[in-house]
């Protein structure tokens, strides 16, 4: 597989999906485009390494979701994307498909509110269980109180 003939073979799968850049390759998905495209590229493409997750808060345009998977062997990298969209904090989970999603799933959660739609155990990891809000968030106040490390 090569980077060139995974991105024909997203293309004529996924037409929705934008695919640019070389290594790695970037595709933006529509939400509900993010599992069927994490299963594709696992079983299609061979990304069988869950790299990480992670989100980024773009304010008025809303909350993004990005993953990377690898195909190892062959060395193609895949770096998924969605935009939730302003005021949407909801993501299907990826843990069905990859099971290195789930605690990254919940430091998203945690840092940032997201909802992982069909997560087994979506509950924070990081921060106390009394901690209010999300301090990833650009809403987020710095100031905000809290209480202090234990």
């Amino acid at each position: 597989m090569t980077r060139e003939h995974a991105a024909t073979l997203i293309g004529e799968r996924f037409g929705d999906a934008q695919v640019e850049g070389e290594h790695p390759l970037v595709v933006t998905l529509p939400v509900g485009g993010w599992v069927s495209f994490a299963q594709f590229a696992k079983d299609t493409l061979g990304c069988r390494f869950f790299a990480f997750s992670t989100a980024v808060d773009w304010k008025e345009q809303g909350l993004e979701v990005v993953a990377r998977v690898d195909n190892l062997d062959d060395r193609v990298a895949v770096l998924m994307k969605t935009r939730l969209g302003a005021g949407v904090s909801e993501c299907p989970s990826l843990t069905p498909v990859y099971r290195g999603a789930d605690w990254m799933e919940r430091e998203c959660y945690d840092l940032f509110g997201i909802r992982f739609d069909g997560h087994p155990d979506l509950r924070r990891i990081l921060l106390s269980d009394d901690w209010e809000g999300h301090p990833l968030l650009k809403s987020y106040a710095v100031d905000t109180p809290h209480p202090p490390y234990r």
